[in-house]
């Protein structure tokens, strides 16, 4: 299944939630499952990130849509990021391109 990253901003309302209700995380996680995504790992992160996750999804169409309902709550921005394995790019490296 492919795997992307999701790097994430909480905003000032989100920052507000988490302090006062910090299990709100585990919510969102339980949610994001329930529409079939799956959180492989889960940082909190210093610097211009406040979260990444590593999640898999069916689809692009998936995390788009993920993203889309997250980023809609006016807690978080996210920003999605596809991820390739390393043995998959090396592979797909060693492929005589295709013509045009």
């Amino acid at each position: 299944m492919p795997v992307y990253l999701m790097l994430t901003t909480i905003t000032d309302g989100g920052r507000k939630t988490i302090r006062d209700n910090p299990e709100r995380i585990k919510e969102v996680n339980e949610e994001v499952e329930y529409m079939g995504v799956k959180i492989l790992a889960q940082y909190a992160l210093l610097g211009p990130y406040d979260f990444v996750n590593i999640i898999e999804a069916p689809s692009d169409e998936v995390v788009a849509k993920l993203a889309i309902n997250l980023s809609a709550r006016g807690t978080i921005q996210p920003m999605t990021l596809p991820a390739m394995d390393i043995e998959t790019f090396i592979e797909a490296l060693k492929k005589k391109p295709s013509a045009l």
